[in-house]
């Protein structure tokens, strides 16, 4: 195994799958299977979970509502959907522990970062749920900051596209997949795979990013065997 401890973030959307709203839970079963499959080869797995199946904080924000207000509401979605991947990964016998960094004791542990790490070290998939705690932060950002916490040799962004690419592949058949891309020409580009923030502190902290298709059976395990799944930010310039 390439990797020992990984930390894969999780959209929102990811959850609901064709749904318009909410949490498919066949689609949550699906990913759970997937996380067994990792577990199962002794790879230490943290998931940060995003909440925009349920609420999104920019987009509340834009229709008149205090941002700060709009993004704690989207933080108590995270907690929705960790909840949710918890109880379904407990079905198939995996242990379970979500850390939330707003205060939640009767349904959840607050996230102190030695915890966290105990419970990876104990083969417990950590789940990280209320973002960072505070407005203004993103997922994205989140992820890349506990990622530097738990010493976590990778994030995965898995997500509904096989990697990144120059332009966006809906709109122009010819857009070319990126192989590997560095750090300062995702900023410089624009390219929004994930948040300026996340991409700087992964940047600063020497953590590789892997963005693949996670409705690909299997993608998961892949990646963490160091396949050539998706686009590895954090090498140089390569398109396909």
């Amino acid at each position: 195994m390439t990797y020992h401890r990984v930390l894969v973030k999780l959209s929102g959307e990811a959850l609901m799958g064709n749904l318009g709203y909410g949490i498919d839970p066949k689609v949550v079963a699906e990913i759970a299977q997937e996380i067994s499959d990792v577990i199962e080869h002794g790879t230490q797995l943290a998931i940060v979970v995003g909440g925009g199946n349920i609420f999104r904080g920019v987009k509340a924000a834009s229709a008149g509502m205090d941002r700060a207000t709009a993004d704690y509401i989207g933080m108590i979605a995270t907690v929705m959907n960790a909840m949710t991947l918890q109880d379904a990964l407990e079905q198939m016998g995996i242990p379970t522990r979500v850390l939330t960094a707003i205060a939640m004791q009767e349904v959840a542990e607050h996230y102190i970062r030695r915890r966290a790490i105990r419970h990876l070290e104990k083969g417990r998939v950590v789940i990280f749920g209320a973002g960072s705690g505070n407005p203004f932060f993103t997922t994205d950002t989140t992820a890349a900051l506990r990622a530097a916490e738990i010493d976590a040799e990778v994030v995965f962004k898995a997500t509904k596209v096989d990697g990144i690419y120059d332009s966006d592949p809906n709109m122009n058949p010819k857009a070319r997949r990126y192989q590997s891309l560095t750090y300062g020409h995702v900023l410089a580009n624009d390219l929004r795979v994930m948040d300026g923030t996340a991409i700087a502190l992964c940047k600063e902290n020497n953590i590789p990013i892997v963005v693949f298709d996670l409705s690909v059976r299997g993608n998961i395990l892949r990646a963490i065997k160091g396949e050539a799944v998706g686009t590895l930010v954090g090498g140089f310039c390569e398109v396909s």
